[in-house]
């Protein structure tokens, strides 16, 4: 039957009496009448009421049973309940024998347990023909329940009641007017509503309940009704709430008689069954926070949506019933009009998992197939099998049914499960905690989550209620904080002194007392269960780990990871963590470990309200995940490699589990998973590119390598060294040939060994094994898998030998290293030499410029190439041109001697009379590869530099070199061999005569196996000479002639005092100098030069006989030489006191001109003039002085010619002053090009005079097109 009453009509209170008063119920003899309700609040008051107007005292005829609570005697016959209560009850009542009469009241709500009620109810019936069943709701869709009950074609019965008492009038006052750009706020709209209507009623006003979508709305609306200052100074209304979490004491007021006007503020609690007393007027917000399950996201959306008409109309029933009522709706009527008849039934928004788990114990229907008065979607269903998968409650699926469809197969989980009256995550939570050694702990987690938080956190106290909540907190889970809670709990129940105040404590904590007895009330029912079921709980406390990996087991959809990009960009934020299937998750302001929270945690509940939130969270490590979701990670393999440590391939394992990155980067063998490519890449890596062992970059780590090979293997692996070698030797000819197409194509070699290695080979123990197997056949298989020669050649190679491409170069007596790469573009491609650090400055920068006889026909093919055309011609063809040039430079024995550029010029001229300079040739055109590379490396053989401009190279380690060869020379200084065989060793030390024997040009000393020329000679210390050993010639020959100069000095010590006494002019140079520098220092200067000039005209002396022979010949001339030298220094001093006077006087005529002719005076006359001038230019100095002085008289007169002059002489100047630049540690064997580039600085001085001061003549002729040529064979 159908039951379809008006709101007030009386139904909920009447139906059971009227059921009773027609026999049916235990009283007559029969079962009982179950009646149900959505909610406890209405269960419970409806008992009451029922009771009282019956009678009878509450329990007896009339009792109710709730969640927790059991309120019903055994000669009962009205039972009040939860829907939830009697669908427990078919899991061990199927038939629900115990009842004769089911009422199912308020089924519009439609609420998840009614509608599988409602199923159930109507294939029971079919077996119950005696069974009654009422279905009421004020707005029910009556006809459509009719027809879902109706019996052999015959829809059920309908009876519709009026009962509303008075008359409702509808009233509409949107939030937003048309015509106004701001809408109003509820609770402002709320406060203007109730003045209205009780302004109107005047005093015969009754009270007001106010529908809103939630406690937050309920605190907002309350506060600025108490801030209201019409209402409070003219109505002083008491204002009252209403909502599930509030407590029981609060809820009860509500439903007493007040004295004063009272206004309640609720949510949709207060929409059916539940009826308030006094309600005049009802003020609807037309809106209702709506629990909806996001199959996407697998998480609970509590968002606040509109209502339906059906509730509409609910909320307006509650009024009239003591006079007429007024509902005023807070929106529209064109929004009333177009909103859905029906509110949503719960089994299309909700999760189906606890629907398809019961369904499966008792072996109804597929879900598919099951009566439902709405089909749920076919997502829904799907998103709870998935559930049940991750959950491991589903084992499988039967043969299809009749209909054709799959009956759910429930596992050894799923059967557990369905025996706990549980949510199945935490029935699911409990099971692991059995099997964890953890289910005391789990025990007090579970019956918390089974129940509201008893931690109450009012908007307005949430600071207060956080830290008084504090005592609970635990730094890793708020798991745990229940079990602290709990037994704060447990002890203060044993020391209450009432339960007043064990009350008043609890809510001093900000703990609701009443939801801590529904805890303690779940867990006892749980322990029992549990118990009977014969769990036995932990002795011992269970760690962190057992605790929160049985959590897991339930909660993998409730992971969070955080996203560690998103901390980078915005630092470490709330909503920086990502969830299961892409979801970004916040933690809940409330959460006490907030940013604490860790990489990773695992929530008890995530809930979407204005965000997605995680509540109830905990710090988990990744490893629990992957012991605990081993069935629901998904695994994939990326970049599979060869392992030598482990011999096979192996490839990187990553796993996720719901998109979340559990662990990546792991090494997994490759072959379980593609046998096949494993046995491709075993060939490649392994055989072909000769990675068996590990790579070998070296050889001396190859050696190593094939020795601890064969210690281990023996000869099992044979061939494999035979192959690497004979490649090596292949790969060694490419490079120096610079032909990277001798060797053939891995694909080749791939094909040679996969034609005899089985597919079942992947990898170096599998390998073992197949040429174990048959020890008699051994040599036989070591033979196949030996490469030939023929085998690895496309052609051979020719014309290449080791005399045109050698491992090692000669330079100075010191034997370098070579090696060759062949890739174009890299730092390493063409010829490197290797060169340690104590001979870098030995290295011959000419000969390298020839690299080896190889390649230097390719470097001499390209210079040929870059002359211009009308020379090229002449040389054509250049290929078989630089063939011959080379040729005849290694039949000469010739090759690598002077300067490549030089040698090629007269190679031209020879075969063709052409004019050729060295300014044709483009040597910066030239490809990396024909400059010599030089890699430098230190004493132990470790690479400081790899450079191919020797220049740079020398100017950066220079001064290291010097300082690694003198180490060197001080250790060997005393063992050292001479380069004459007769020659005494020589021995370092300080000298004032020649005491040490012969003095050999070099001398050769060994490191290892390394032998380095050295160059010794006399350094001056002023007052004696020491014997030193130098790394460059060069400096050795420099340093060395200022030595002998000094040693004859010390040897003429005498006559040396003579000469600074009696030097012709020395008091007029005297005064002259005295401006610029040290006059002694003058005098010094030049007495070294006379000594110079007398004694060392000829060759230098090597022995002490040839010494004293030159000493004895130059003696008598050095008194004269030193006058000589002084005149020349008198004579370039006064030009210069005279110059310097009429410099001045040009800085007025051009600032250009002065500034060239400072510069100059300042490079010709400074206080080291005489140290460093050579005397054939020395006496040159007075001409170049008064040249100035005539350019200045110039100047007067033509100031643009002067400019021009300057121009042109700047035009040569400046290129040379950057080849200067650019040969600025280019020692030793580049020392002639440096000798020129000084020999220029002069060359310049005279065009100076050729354009500045004609009239002064030049010893030869002199211009600018003259120096430009010179200047071009400088380059």
């Amino acid at each position: 039957m159908i039951v379809c009453g008006e709101t007030g009509s009386g139904k909920t209170t009447q139906l059971p009496k009227i059921c009773l008063a027609l026999g049916r119920g235990r009283a007559h003899g029969g079962g009982l009448i179950g009646h149900t309700q959505p909610r406890r609040i209405a269960a419970t008051s409806t008992a009451k009421r029922i009771a009282q107007e019956l009678g009878t005292p509450l329990g007896e005829d009339v009792g109710y049973q709730v969640r927790f609570a059991d309120h019903t005697s055994n000669q009962a016959s009205i039972k009040l309940m939860t829907d939830g209560i009697l669908l427990a009850e078919t899991q061990a009542d199927p038939l629900l024998k115990k009842y004769d009469t089911i009422i199912i009241d308020e089924a519009h709500e439609r609420s998840l347990n009614i509608d599988f009620l409602l199923g159930y109810l109507k294939q029971l019936i079919a077996k119950r023909p005696d069974l009654k069943l009422i279905i009421t709701s004020a707005t029910i869709d009556a006809q459509r329940f009719a027809n879902h009950f109706a019996s052999h074609g015959q829809a059920a019965p309908v009876i519709e009641v009026s009962g509303r008492l008075f008359p409702v009038e509808q009233r509409y006052a949107p939030l937003q007017v048309d015509g106004q750009k701001e809408a109003l706020e509820i609770p402002e709209a709320v406060c203007k509503a109730i003045g209205e209507v009780w302004r109107e009623g005047a005093a015969g006003a009754g009270d007001v309940l106010v529908f809103l979508p939630g406690e937050r709305e309920i605190r907002e609306c309350a506060e600025a009704l108490r801030k209201d200052p019409l209402l409070q100074q003219r109505f002083h209304p008491e204002i009252l709430s209403l909502f599930a979490r509030q407590a029981v004491s609060e809820q009860e007021r509500v439903f007493q008689s007040g004295n004063g006007r009272r206004i309640v503020l609720a949510t949709n609690v207060a929409e059916t069954s539940l009826t308030v007393p006094n309600i005049r007027y009802v003020i609807d917000s037309g809106l209702a926070r709506v629990k909806r399950y996001s199959y996407r996201n697998k998480v609970e959306q509590l968002q606040v949506e509109p209502i339906s008409q059906a509730a509409a109309n609910q909320r307006a029933g509650r009024c009239g019933r003591v006079a007429d009522g007024i509902c005023i709706r807070l929106y529209s009527e064109a929004d009333y009009q177009g909103r859905p008849a029906y509110t949503d039934p719960e089994i299309l928004r909700s999760s189906l998992a606890a629907v398809i788990l019961r369904m499966a114990a008792l072996r109804l229907p597929n879900i598919a197939q099951f009566p439902f008065i709405d089909k749920p979607l076919g997502r829904a269903i799907v998103d709870g099998m998935q559930l049940l998968e991750e959950l491991g409650a589903i084992e499988s699926t039967t043969e299809p049914d009749l209909h054709g469809q799959h009956r759910v197969q429930l596992s050894a989980i799923g059967k557990a499960l369905a025996e706990l009256p549980l949510d199945p995550r935490i029935g699911r939570i409990l099971l692991a905690a059995r099997e964890q050694q953890a289910l005391k702990e789990l025990t007090i987690i579970a019956s918390a989550m089974a129940c509201q938080d008893p931690r109450d956190r009012p908007m307005e106290f949430a600071s207060a209620a956080d830290q008084a909540h504090l005592q609970f907190a635990d730094e890793r889970s708020e798991f745990l904080s229940f079990v602290k809670l709990w037994n704060w709990y447990q002890e203060a129940l044993k020391h209450k002194q009432s339960n007043r105040q064990l009350e008043n404590q609890c809510r001093s904590l900000f703990l609701s007392p009443r939801r801590l007895r529904e805890w303690r009330d779940v867990h006892g029912q749980l322990h029992v269960l549990l118990a009977e079921k014969g769990w036995k709980e932990n002795q011992t406390p269970a760690t962190y780990e057992q605790i929160h990996t049985a959590l897991l087991t339930g909660l993998l959809g409730y992971i969070g990871k955080r996203d560690e990009d998103a901390s980078d960009q915005r630092g470490n934020k709330a909503g920086d963590y990502l969830g299961a299937r892409g979801i970004r998750l916040f933690i809940w302001p409330g959460s006490s470990l907030g940013k604490k929270v860790g990489a990773w945690f695992v929530a008890g509940e995530i809930q979407e309200t204005t965000r997605l939130y995680a509540r109830t969270l905990a710090k988990i490590e990744p490893q629990w995940i992957e012991r605990v979701a081993k069935h629901r990670l998904v695994k994939s393999l990326s970049d599979p490699f060869w392992d030598k440590e482990r011999g096979e391939v192996l490839a990187f394992e990553r796993a996720t589990l719901y998109g979340l990155p559990v662990y990546h980067g792991r090494r997994v063998a490759y072959a379980p998973h593609d046998a096949s490519e494993a046995h491709q890449l075993f060939i490649q890596k392994a055989l072909v590119d000769g990675e068996m062992f590990g790579k070998v970059d070296t050889p001396a780590l190859e050696r190593e390598t094939q020795a601890e090979a064969k210690r281990r293997y023996g000869k099992l692996f044979a061939f494999f060294w035979h192959n690497r070698q004979l490649i090596r030797e292949i790969e060694a000819l490419e490079h120096r040939s610079r032909r990277p197409d001798v060797l053939v194509d891995d694909e080749l070699l791939c094909a040679f060994y996969r034609e005899r290695i089985p597919e079942t080979v992947y990898s170096r123990s599998g390998l073992q094994a197949w040429l174990e197997e048959d020890r008699a056949n051994l040599e036989q298989k070591d033979q196949s898998l030996r490469l030939q020669k023929s085998d690895l050649m496309r052609h051979e190679a020719a014309g290449i030998s080791a005399d045109r491409y050698p491992k090692t170069i000669v330079m100075n007596g010191v034997s370098l290293q070579t090696s060759y790469h062949f890739e174009p573009g890299s730092p390493k491609d063409g010829i490197t030499l290797i060169v340690p650090i104590t001979v870098l400055n030995q290295v011959d920068a000419i000969q390298a410029e020839w690299l080896v006889p190889g390649l230097c026909v390719e470097k001499v093919q390209l210079l040929l190439k870059s002359l211009p055309q009308k020379i090229r011609r002449h040389c054509i063809p250049l290929p078989e041109s630089a063939k011959q040039f080379v040729q005849e430079r290694l039949d000469s024995n010739s090759f690598g001697k002077g300067d490549l550029t030089d040698c090629l010029m007269r190679f031209v001229r020879n075969q063709n009379p052409i004019e050729i300079k060295r300014s044709d040739f483009r040597p910066e055109a030239l490809p990396a590869h024909c400059h010599m590379n030089f890699r430098l490396i230190d004493e132990h053989g470790r690479q400081l530099e790899l450079e191919r401009n020797l220049n740079r190279l020398r100017s950066e380690y220079g001064g290291m070199a010097r300082e690694a060869f003198q180490s060197l020379a001080d250790a060997n200084i005393k063992t050292v061999q001479t380069d004459q065989a007769q020659a005494s060793p020589i021995q370092k030390g300080s000298y004032q005569a020649w005491d040490f024997g012969e003095l050999p040009q070099t001398v050769t000393m060994t490191r290892g196996n390394q032998t380095i020329q050295g160059y010794p000679a006399l350094v001056d210390r002023k007052i004696a000479v020491e014997l030193e050993v130098f790394d460059d010639p060069a400096e050795a020959k420099r340093v060395h002639r200022q030595g002998l100069c000094r040693l004859y000095s010390v040897v003429l010590k005498e006559h040396t005092k003579a000469l600074h006494k009696q030097l012709p002019h020395a008091r007029e140079i005297g005064l002259l100098f005295i401006q610029l520098g040290s006059v002694e220092e003058l005098i010094e200067h030049i007495g070294m030069m006379a000594i110079e000039r007398a004694m060392l005209q000829n060759q230098e002396p090597t022995n002490k006989m040839q010494f004293e022979e030159s000493l004895k010949q130059g003696k008598p001339r050095l008194m004269l030489i030193a006058g000589e030298i002084a005149k020349h220094v008198l004579a370039s001093l006064q030009e210069y006191a005279e110059l310097h006077k009429k410099l001045i006087a040009a800085k007025a005529l051009s600032s250009s001109a002065y500034d060239d002719m400072r510069s100059q005076l300042q490079g010709l006359i400074h206080a080291q003039f005489v140290k460093q001038v050579p005397y054939e230019h020395l006496v040159h100095l007075p001409r170049y002085l008064k040249a100035i002085a005539l350019r200045i008289d110039k100047l007067r007169s033509n100031a643009s010619r002067d400019a021009q002059n300057q121009r042109d002489w700047e035009s040569v100047a400046r290129p040379w002053q950057r080849m200067v630049q650019e040969s600025k540690g280019m020692l030793g064997m580049n020392d002639e090009h440096n000798t020129r580039l000084r020999e220029f600085r002069w060359q310049l001085e005279e065009l100076r005079v050729a354009l500045f001061a004609q009239e002064l003549k030049t010893p030869m002729p002199m211009s600018v097109k003259r120096l430009e040529k010179v200047l071009a064979s400088l380059r």
